[in-house]
C-alpha cells in the first residue's frame, strides 16, 4: 500500500493526473499517468477550484490501459461530498494580531450552518487553536 502525490504542487509531467470526476457521493474515477498504481493504494489529489485543498482517495480498483503506455484508470473511494464548495476565510490571532488566509472545504448540501465546524476543522488542521472563541496562533499557545 504505496500513497502517490498527485497535487497540482509537483510538476512532474511523468506522473500526472488526466482526470478525476465523481461516480456517486464517495466514489471517484481517477485517470492518470505513470507511479505504478495497484488497488489498495492512495491518492493525494488537488481539489478543483482549491490552491492548496487535497483529499485522499482509496484506490479501489486499477486497470492498467495500453496505449498510450502508463496511463491507468481507477476507481477509488473517499469524502463524500454532494455538493463540494470551496471557501476562502480569514481569521486573526487574538494574541498577536497575526492573519491566517485559509481555504476550507464544505459540502455546500449541508447549508450555511455546516461552514463554521468546517472552517474550525481546517483552522486545528493548520496549527491553530480555538481557546474559547479567541483564536491562537501557534506561537501564542508556546507563550
Amino acid at each position: 500500500m504505496a500513497e502517490h502525490d498527485f497535487r497540482y504542487s509537483l510538476l512532474n509531467p511523468q506522473h500526472t493526473l488526466t482526470e478525476c470526476r465523481a461516480l456517486a457521493p464517495g466514489r471517484y474515477q481517477v485517470t492518470g499517468n505513470g507511479g505504478s498504481i495497484q488497488a489498495g493504494d492512495a491518492l493525494l489529489v488537488t481539489l478543483k477550484g482549491s490552491r492548496d485543498l487535497h483529499m485522499r482517495l482509496e484506490v479501489e480498483k486499477v486497470r492498467h490501459l495500453i496505449n498510450p503506455p502508463g496511463q491507468w484508470l481507477a476507481v477509488c473511494k473517499g469524502p463524500q461530498f454532494k455538493e463540494l464548495a470551496i471557501h476562502n476565510w480569514q481569521v486573526n490571532c487574538d494574541g498577536c494580531g497575526k492573519q491566517l488566509d485559509f481555504e476550507f472545504a464544505v459540502d455546500a448540501a449541508l447549508g450555511k450552518a455546516a461552514q463554521a465546524p468546517a472552517a474550525e476543522a481546517r483552522i486545528a488542521e493548520l496549527g491553530w487553536r480555538n481557546d474559547a472563541g479567541r483564536h491562537l496562533c501557534r506561537n501564542c499557545q508556546e507563550a
